[in-house]
């Protein structure tokens, strides 16, 4: 090959003959009577391409239905955690279970949670 020639007349055609075998190939299988082969074959890859995007679909509904958004009970700090687990607070630390789409404080029976409540001192005069 001359190294000189320009480049502009030159083809590539490997990947088209890989591409026109593969189609020969079905043809004739379709040619002898084995066209169920290639039916089978094309159903086949049909379903190794649909199902990760079913899965992924599936994956996406679930997430969904189970992410919790909402705010820590005790340091009112915001973030995400999945609906019937126990974990801790990234903030505070506080053990929290996320429970109908909201965050609970994990207590040991028997312990009564109470609001502090500010109040203003007023002064009496006698």
């Amino acid at each position: 090959m001359n190294q000189n020639s320009p480049k502009i007349l030159q083809f590539n055609l490997s990947g088209f003959r890989s591409w026109l075998t593969i189609l020969a190939v079905i043809w004739l299988l379709g040619m002898i009577g084995l066209g169920w082969l290639v039916k089978s074959f094309l159903l086949l890859v049909a379903f190794i391409v649909i199902a990760p995007v079913i899965a992924l679909l599936g994956f996406r509904w679930w997430v969904k239905r189970n992410v919790v958004e909402d705010k820590c009970p005790v340091c009112s700090y915001e973030f995400k955690g999945f609906n019937r687990t126990q974990f801790s607070c990234p903030n505070c630390g506080e053990s929290l279970k996320a429970e109908n789409s909201h965050f609970c404080r994990l207590t040991p029976p028997g312990t009564i949670d109470v609001q502090a409540v500010e109040v203003k001192a007023s002064v009496l005069e006698d």
